[in-house]
């Protein structure tokens, strides 16, 4: 879980960040034994330092952090954060230094930082808390770090603890809190003739634990929001077997369903005024005498046939059933979010969360709200000439079209074909994991997209 503010009536020591070019300036207004104890440090300001102060019995009586250089920030998502792990433990508040325009990202990296994901050992360690600084506001800050410890704790879980079973009870977990309702159908009854889930049921029958579409609801009134995240909760890749080594990290295959549950769990605490719905179809994509075969072809909840080509195309499979589903109440929004291709990593590589999306107004408010968020977004193309690519011939849609190029945009493509009436659509192909660990954003499971819509459905919806 991410740490949290420090309580108003905390003793706190103050912090004072000190960007490298105006370190000179601040000591000529320190006394000297302040000076001599920074000078003697080698304290000089850069990003990722920190020193305390002394007093004169020795005691901590003040801190600082270096906040670098612009340039350097600018490569930095959270700066601030990157010199948490060099202060003492305790209470601190910003004295100066922190621009009144950063002081938002800032405290949120700070209470990002604080996530640890100790479920199998302890964590350890000391805290380091923060005062909300002054204009900021704490309460909703802490609701996103919340959100995203949830979806970072949900990915970081591997599947012998978060196969489909677990991911129904965190969203049923998710439900009582806040008294959302929810469906559960599994199993079999996925082949129901009046309410077919054809493609999930395909996709997840050779798996220990059945597949299932999970449909959580929340909201009485205002526009429709429907959220749909993949939730293959370990990806084999089927009778295609992955490699080893592309087999590692896929206890985060179900990181685009974390990623609409964290951003659920936001939504629901902040109070939104919508109607939310949250569909996960959550399946293992597992090896058994009953796998999908390549060859095979599937029809789907919309009727549109889909020849496989590659068992380990899965995700769309499962998606389009969920987004026909979604798309029959014709939402206002209509939001999908999966670690769907290889190809966008390519593309944009881990850091940013491609999007695809026709609905320019939503296209210009993600665009314009990311950076406030500190969630960087990328928008791609819906190129209608590659709709022939996944157009194969012998049924109505390929799930693996040969030649490998613009798989991330084909990708979208056949999932845009089940989306036709909601009012607006939006398809996010994220990598959901942090490879490596900077500040506020430890190695493993990560949140990409959510805080950028957050900030952009006012605009989009009219809230």
């Amino acid at each position: 879980m991410p740490a949290s503010f420090a309580a108003p009536d905390a003793a706190t020591l103050p912090l004072h960040l000190i960007e490298a070019d105006v370190l000179s300036s601040w000591l000529e207004g320190q006394d000297d034994r302040t000076c001599a104890w920074v000078t003697a440090s080698g304290f000089a300001g850069a990003l990722g330092t920190a020193l305390m102060l002394p007093g004169p019995d020795g005691t901590p009586v003040a801190a600082l952090a270096g906040y670098g250089t612009a340039a350097q920030r600018a490569r930095q998502r959270f700066p601030l954060a990157g010199a948490i792990p060099a202060l003492a433990p305790g209470s601190y508040r910003i004295a100066s230094g922190l621009p009144a325009e950063r002081a938002g990202i800032e405290s949120l990296g700070w209470l990002l930082a604080g996530y640890s994901f100790n479920r199998y050992r302890d964590g350890g360690g000391a805290e380091r808390r923060l005062a909300a600084p002054e204009g900021v506001d704490a309460s909703r800050l802490t609701v996103l770090a919340e959100a995203e410890a949830l979806t970072r704790d949900l990915v970081n879980t591997p599947a012998s603890d978060m196969g489909p079973e677990a991911l129904e009870a965190e969203m049923r977990r998710l439900a009582e809190e806040f008294g959302a309702g929810i469906v559960t159908i599994a199993g079999d009854d996925l082949l129901r003739a009046d309410n077919p889930f054809p493609m999930i049921h395909a996709v997840g029958r050779a798996a220990e634990q059945a597949p299932r579409l999970m449909d959580l609801r929340w909201g009485q009134s205002g526009p429709l929001l429907t959220l749909v995240g993949k939730g293959v909760c370990f990806d084999t890749g089927g009778l295609n077997l992955k490699p080893g080594a592309s087999m590692g990290l896929m206890k985060k295959d179900m990181g685009g369903a974390a990623n609409t549950i964290g951003l659920a769990r936001a939504i629901m605490a902040l109070n939104l005024p919508v109607r939310l719905r949250l569909l996960v179809p959550a399946v293992e994509n597992s090896v058994a005498g009953n796998s999908f075969r390549p060859g095979d072809i599937l029809t789907s909840r919309k009727g549109l046939t889909v020849e496989i080509n590659n068992t380990d195309a899965e995700g769309r499979l499962v998606l389009a059933d969920a987004l026909a589903y979604g798309d029959e109440e014709k939402p206002d929004l209509m939001l999908s979010m999966a670690t769907l291709t290889g190809a966008a990593r390519v593309a944009v590589g881990p850091d940013l969360a491609p999007f695809y999306t026709d609905a320019e107004d939503f296209a210009a408010a993600l665009t314009a709200a990311a950076p406030g968020a500190a969630d960087p977004v990328w928008r791609m193309p819906f190129h209608a000439p590659y709709e022939a690519m996944i157009e194969p011939g012998i049924a109505d849609l390929d799930n693996a079209p040969a030649g490998g190029f613009a798989g991330s945009i084909t990708a979208a493509l056949f999932l845009r074909r089940f989306t036709e009436q909601a009012a607006r659509y939006a398809h996010f192909d994220i990598y959901a994991w942090q490879p490596k660990p900077e500040p506020g954003r430890a190695k493993g499971g990560l949140m990409q997209g959510p805080r950028a819509i957050l900030y952009a459905l006012p605009q989009v919806l009219g809230l």
